[in-house]
């Protein structure tokens, strides 16, 4: 009898999630339940399985409001008509059609209005809801003549009191106001809850037909859906038939392409994938991978294919990765394998810049009613969930940074934070608002609107309204079209170099610059900063540690680097078998055969596999469980419960050792944290040698094309200063010179006008456009007039040293532009036909700072140009040693002084620890250790330059210092201030990157205890 139930999926309104609202449908003797939630239907699937698993009869549909205003209630008579009711919502969405006030064009669904909205007449198919507390109004003849037309009405919002005011403050947070002025009509009746049936069909005893007509309507309605069956674009041509047919034709002609003729080994694994692909149906899948690589070929786009599909002969020989498998003994079941019943994904990057015009494609080709973005749920969190519920309880803002910066234990005890930390704890978990994957893409048989309603958002591409979980549940499998700067930094260097060079960089060529010997001696002394996922100080630390100078070992190094390997620690064992190679022995023969490339180390998801199934017997059905547990599909140690029994069966039958196979498991388990398969460590391997190649034999180009792309792991700063060291001639934005980007001109590099953050970005686009129309200014009057910009804007141009080229003094150009503004705004500019010769001004001789351009540019770039940081410090004292000398300092007492570069933010189980990166005098990079009881002492204090007192320890090649004594050493005074006061606001603007980590601690040496010794 309940036609109209929410869970809290109707977003900021409903307290229940899908199995509480099935427990309290239960509890209340209900066997057949409508779900209903507001304007979306996220939750059906869901619903459909709890309610098969609870014996109750599950019937779907979707409650349309308008603003708030209730319009009506539609209920799906069948599977079949959730896409009419999806596509009312759809059209409201994405084409921007008003909901109609009454009779939606539903053939195959109910629709039930509130009595509030009754139209005059009514369909066939349409019905009034009459609450409980209505009935008294059916004696009105408005209503009386539409009795045989009426169904019980008692929506189920809530389960109790308490979530009576929790569904208010919900709506209070939806509407940002405070609890106490929310309006009645915001929120529901206090009786939305269930009610025993028998309590509920009493309310309506003397009116049967309505008893009689609700039950009609539950008769005829149902859902059901068949979860086994792929709901993926099955074919890219017309049949399976045609599309294994262009599949084999293309793989051949790739192997041809790729091999030759007679690469027995090669076309031995062309045939056996080939014949697995057709055996699932998954050559459309290919097929249409392949088409929008052809189309990005096309476009002159550089792509990355990544993850488990690099194991895939096919995806090579078809252009979709450019890993060969056999190189690298990639493992393909681990990428597609008979167990699996699903499609597998690829994992495609393309530049930032370019990722909107491939995915413009995808839509256009295949179709706007077949292609969405997938979606996410984002929840309310811990921050988030205080400030919200604090903001509705009217406590001030200095009260709920409090609530959102301390830990609970700390928060006042009155009766207000005790209300808050109440319906907060309820709170957590629920959903907050629906957003967009971030690269997550379906491509459907049918139209979308028959498994969902589609939202548009501000960026364009529609999206389905679940997530990818519920995707993969329901029979789809995505398409990652992902996007990143590293490959943005690639091809802008390629078109940098052919620009400032007239050299072409074939780039794409891999066999250019993996394991070319100058990438490689970069590698082995870790000078990779700028380069695609190798630059940061853990990344640079661990190529100094392995002397990484081979392809090979940067795979591995890309997957040791990762927490499940770390965590295990696995990866420590690794480095030192890698730099010791005799002082170990494979504890099993198996760990020899299977996994003798990375010492018998378990580094990637494929070395578990190989493990589980080649020491522990395990079958490939269970492989393929321990595949997903690893890959994220799910990501828990309860994954990999589900075959931890079969595991040690299997073990104690083959004869191993107890011992041996508890470790074994334990290494296993580990991973179920995270890990990179092999093929995904190979693809970013393959991307950080192209960058690599870029950066040691174009440096100046390369770096540039970095800070073109807004950088990767550090601030801008950080990659001007390499490009100084490169060679480069760092020069400030002038306005006959620079872009809105930072140009390069032989071995000069403008900084861009981007830069400059108080700096309009229409102003700086205005500049290069009018130069590139009417040539260079040649003064700043000229400029002015032929530039819309205020007295400020001027200013900031000045301040930088933008018209230097005119010769004169920032002081005197400061003097001209009061005068000709005037303190008032410039708004428009008219060209004319002669050009007055500017006004010479009889101007006092200024006195100048020689220092004060260093702090106009820290004020406006956030760092020196024309100095070094240490330039500005009052001591001339440089420390005793640098960083080029550290690693002959092994157990020595360093004192250094050095400008902050990086911290990173590690928890020990002695509480929180930095380690800090730095640059010497000189400009090179080292590396620091900062433990919970130095930190307490010695804390950071901000960017800017310190001086350091500590410990080298060398470990593998590569030092640490470990601080014991650390002080900020202090800036001149500002020359451009008189007052005390403002003489250190620059100070403040020195930033350093910090980056804070959540995660446990990893465990020490001691703990991890892996054997290097055969175990008996």
């Amino acid at each position: 009898m309940y036609l109209n139930c929410h869970t809290f999926h109707s977003l900021r309104y409903g307290t229940l999630s899908v199995t509480k609202l099935i427990g309290s449908a239960q509890k209340a003797g209900v066997d057949t339940l409508c779900l209903t939630d507001i304007n979306t239907m996220t939750a059906i699937y869901e619903f459909l399985k709890a309610c098969k698993g609870s014996n109750v009869k599950p019937i779907v549909g979707m409650e349309f409001r308008d603003e708030e205003k209730l319009l009506y209630i539609a209920l799906a008579k069948n599977g079949s008509a959730l896409a009419e009711i999806n596509q009312l919502l759809t059209d409201h969405h994405c084409e921007g059609l008003p909901l109609p006030k009454h009779h939606p064009e539903f053939s195959q669904s109910f629709t039930i209005y509130p009595m509030e909205n009754m139209p005059e007449d009514l369909l066939d198919h349409e019905y009034i809801g009459v609450k409980p507390d209505q009935i008294t109004f059916l004696f009105q003849d408005r209503f009386k003549r539409h009795l045989s037309k009426m169904v019980i009405l008692q929506p189920v919002t809530i389960s109790n009191e308490e979530e009576y005011e929790l569904h208010k403050i919900l709506r209070a947070i939806d509407l940002n106001t405070l609890l106490t002025l929310l309006p009645e009509h915001q929120y529901c009746e206090p009786d939305e809850f269930f009610l025993p049936h028998h309590t509920l069909i009493e309310a309506y005893a003397q009116y049967p037909q309505i008893i009689i007509n609700t039950r009609k309507i539950l008769d005829e309605c149902g859902f059901d859906y068949d979860f086994s069956y792929p709901r993926n674009k099955k074919h890219y041509t017309r049949s399976k038939a045609d599309d294994i047919k262009l599949l084999t034709s293309l793989a051949y002609a790739g192997l041809t392409k790729k091999y030759g003729d007679h690469h027995k080994e090669a076309r031995q694994r062309v045939e056996k994938e080939l014949k697995v692909i057709d055996e699932l149906g998954f050559s459309g899948y290919f097929l249409i991978t392949w088409d929008i690589i052809r189309y990005s070929n096309s476009m002159g786009f550089m792509h990355i294919g990544r993850g488990s599909g690099a194991n895939s002969i096919i995806a090579y020989c078809l252009g979709i990765t450019d890993i060969c498998p056999l190189e690298l003994d990639l493992y393909f079941e681990r990428f597609l394998n008979l167990n699996r019943k699903t499609p597998p994904d690829f994992d495609i990057d393309w530049s930032w810049q370019e990722r909107d015009v491939i995915l413009q494609y995808i839509f256009d080709r295949y179709g706007k009613e077949y292609v969405a973005f997938c979606g996410t749920n984002v929840e309310f969190k811990y921050r988030s969930i205080l400030r919200e519920v604090g903001k509705v309880f009217g406590l001030p803002k200095e009260e709920l940074d409090a609530l959102t910066t301390q830990s609970m234990e700390f928060h006042d005890n009155n009766q207000v934070v005790k209300m808050v930390h109440q319906y907060g704890k309820m709170l957590d978990g629920f959903p907050n608002q629906r957003s967009m994957h971030s690269c997550g893409i379906l491509i459907s048989e049918e139209p979308l609107n028959r498994y969902t309603a589609l939202i548009m958002p501000p960026k364009g591409f529609p999206i389905v309204q679940f997530d990818m979980r519920t995707a993969e549940e329901i029979g789809f499998e995505k398409f990652d079209i992902l996007s990143q700067r590293g490959l943005g930094s690639i091809n802008d260097a390629v078109s940098l170099i052919r620009k400032n060079r007239g050299v072409f960089v074939d780039i794409r060529n891999t066999a250019i610059s993996i394991n070319e010997k100058s990438c490689n001696e970069f590698l082995s002394i870790g000078k990779t900063i700028g380069c695609f996922y190798i630059e940061s100080p853990a990344m640079r630390g661990l190529l100094r540690r392995l002397k990484c100078n081979d392809y090979k070992v940067l795979v591995a190094a890309s997957s040791i680097i990762r927490p499940g390997v770390a965590q295990s620690g696995m990866m420590k064992e690794y480095i030192f078998r890698h730099n010791n190679p005799g002082q170990f022995e494979y504890f099993h023969e198996v760990f020899e055969q299977q996994l003798g490339e990375t010492y018998g180390i378990m580094v990637y998801q494929e070395d578990v596999i190989k493990i589980a199934l080649h020491y522990g017997g395990l079958s490939p059905a269970d492989g393929d469980v321990l595949r997903r547990a690893m890959s994220g599909k799910g990501r828990s140690l309860a994954a990999l419960q589900k075959v931890k029994n079969d595991f040690f069966v299997s073990c104690k039958a083959l004869g191993h050792p107890e011992a041996l196979s508890t470790e074994v498991y334990r290494q296993i388990e580990s991973f179920a944290g995270y890990s990179f398969c092999k093929a995904h460590s190979a693809s970013y391997a393959v991307e950080s040698y192209q960058s690599l190649y870029l950066k040691v034999h174009y440096p100046i180009e390369f770096m540039v094309a970095v800070i073109n792309n807004q950088g990767g792991f550090y601030r801008t700063e950080v990659y001007v200063h390499e490009a100084r060291m490169s060679g480069a001639n760092i020069l400030n934005p002038c306005v006959n010179k620079s872009e809105y980007q930072t140009t390069l001109y032989g071995k000069d590099v403008y900084i861009g006008f981007m830069h400059l953050e108080s700096l309009e970005q229409n102003i700086a686009e205005q500049i290069v456009h009018e130069r590139q129309r009417a040539g260079d200014y040649t003064s700043l009057e000229n400029f002015v007039k032929r530039i819309t910009i205020g007295i400020a804007g001027i200013q900031i141009l000045i301040f930088i040293g933008a018209f230097r080229f005119t010769g004169k003094q920032k002081n005197e150009l400061l003097i001209e532009a009061k005068m000709m503004f005037n303190d008032a705004k410039v708004e428009r500019h008219m060209d004319t036909l002669f050009d007055e010769p500017a006004k010479e001004y009889q101007l006092p001789m200024l006195k100048r700072n020689v220092f004060e351009d260093a702090f106009d540019e820290i004020e406006f770039l956030q760092f020196p140009v024309s100095v070094t940081p240490f330039d500005l410090l009052k001591t001339k004292y440089r420390g005793h040693v640098m960083a080029k000398d550290l690693p002959h300092c092994h157990k020595k007492q360093v004192k250094m002084l050095a400008y902050l570069i990086s911290r990173k933010h590690v928890p020990t189980k002695r509480g929180q620890m930095f380690f800090g990166t730095w640059i010497d005098v000189e400009g090179n990079y080292f590396d620091t250790a900062h433990f919970p009881n130095c930190l307490e002492k010695y804390p950071f204090q901000g960017g800017g330059c310190y001086l350091l007192l500590g410990n080298v320890e060398v470990d593998f090649h590569f030092p640490t210092i470990t601080i014991l004594q650390m002080a900020k050493m202090p800036f001149i005074p500002d020359p451009r201030y008189a007052d005390d006061e403002k003489k250190y606001d620059a100070h403040q603007r020195i930033k350093e990157d910090v980056s804070m980590t959540s995660r446990k601690p990893y465990p020490q040496a001691h703990e991890i205890n892996l054997p290097r010794r055969r175990m008996t």
